[in-house]
């Protein structure tokens, strides 16, 4: 049967106790609970009189000490919180922008820096990262041809209060810059000059404008780079464009060929026309050195003929006749008084004598050109000494 009915000897199952027992009081609950705080941070647990018993005054209670420790615990955490909130390190890819009451103060250097708790704040900014984003369109060129251009666009944070508080989404500014300066940079282009070697002055105009435009916006960010790769045109015309490529490529091929042909026939001509005018100046110097060889002996043989015109008469004649008879293998004599004329093969009594061949080898015959000027020699030799004798 329950507790409370009839006959249940009137016996609760929390306490165990029956009787006339009421509710727990209060005031004495509060009591067990500050004794049993009291004893978890070191106070005492007695009510009784001081050594002072004497004096009839009431001894303190034990919440009050209590609530002293914890007060004094509170505050030594409180201040060792804000020493370390006082002080604060930037790394050296990073700028501190402060904050005085939400307000810009001033950027801080890499190191360690000092910080006013609680009126102070301060805001780490990475200026050394990289980041980039990708854009691509298709754009209309100045010649009114359509072309695909993508690029790679790679920016860092400049200006760190600028990037944080002067614009309000940098890297969105950023991208409608770039958008810009590709459709000014590309419109002012044709297609052929984007297409071929163009690509490295676009990407240079492209970064120029668009950093331009952030400055202008005070964005905080530095373009450090734009990349572009090779423009295409649509696929509805790419076969035409493949086609007119391929015929500028046989055209600078065949330019460099002819380049190349006229780079060695050229200087080959040119050396054989110095070469020309070498030869021709030797030999004028050689006709004229000959010429003046022969003067010189003419005077020479005039001088000694007008001193003596006999012997020198003689003279010539013998050297004349000498000259001509050593150079030929035939000798045809006129004895006076006789109208037989005497042949001599000398030749043919020297074959015999000596018994080499008649026919001379090639290597000892004399040159064509060589017997053409000894004949000539000999028919002058022989007038000069004709004209001598008469």
């Amino acid at each position: 049967m329950a507790w409370n009915e009839p006959g249940g000897d009137n016996k609760d199952p929390w306490s165990g106790k029956g009787g006339d027992q009421g509710p727990p009081d209060l005031d004495e609950v509060v009591k067990k609970m500050q004794e049993k705080l009291g004893g978890l941070f070191g106070g005492g647990s007695g009510g009784g009189k001081g050594d002072g018993g004497d004096s009839g005054s009431p001894a303190p209670g034990p919440g009050a000490g209590n609530l002293k420790r914890v007060g004094i615990i509170l505050l030594v955490v409180v201040l060792v919180l804000l020493v370390v909130k006082s002080f604060y390190t930037v790394e050296p890819a990073e700028r501190g922008v402060v904050l005085r009451f939400g307000a810009y103060k001033e950027v801080t250097q890499p190191g360690p820096h000092f910080l006013v708790p609680l009126i102070d704040d301060v805001v780490k900014v990475n200026v050394d990262q990289i980041s980039s984003f990708r854009h691509k369109a298709q754009m209309l060129t100045r010649d009114e041809n359509i072309v695909d251009v993508e690029l790679t666009v790679q920016s860092k944070i400049q200006d760190a209060p600028d990037y944080l508080f002067q614009d309000q989404s940098p890297e969105k500014t950023l991208r409608d810059a770039t958008e810009t300066a590709v459709r000014e940079t590309v419109g002012k282009s044709d297609l052929d000059f984007i297409l071929t070697e163009g690509r490295g002055s676009i990407a240079n105009d492209i970064m120029r404008r668009a950093q331009q435009l952030i400055n202008a916006y005070r964005s905080g960010l530095l373009v450090t780079s734009v990349n572009m790769q090779p423009a295409k045109p649509p696929e509805q015309v790419k076969e035409a464009f493949d086609d007119a490529i391929k015929a500028r490529e046989d055209k600078a091929r065949l330019e460099n060929q002819a380049e190349a042909y006229a780079n060695e026939v050229v200087p080959v001509a040119r050396g054989g026309a110095a070469r020309r005018v070498e030869d021709a100046k030797a030999y004028r110097d050689k006709v004229i050195a000959e010429a003046e060889g022969e003067t010189s002996r003419f005077l020479a043989v005039l001088t000694e003929y007008e001193k003596a015109p006999e012997v020198t008469r003689q003279r010539l004649y013998l050297d004349t006749i000498e000259y001509v008879l050593s150079r030929t293998g035939k000798v045809i004599m006129d004895a006076k008084g006789s109208n037989s004329l005497m042949y001599l093969p000398l030749d043919k009594l020297m074959e015999r004598t000596s018994g080499a061949p008649a026919v001379r080898s090639q290597e000892t015959m004399p040159s064509r050109p060589q017997k053409r000027a000894d004949r000539e020699r000999g028919s002058r030799d022989v007038s000069r000494s004709r004209g001598v004798r008469q």
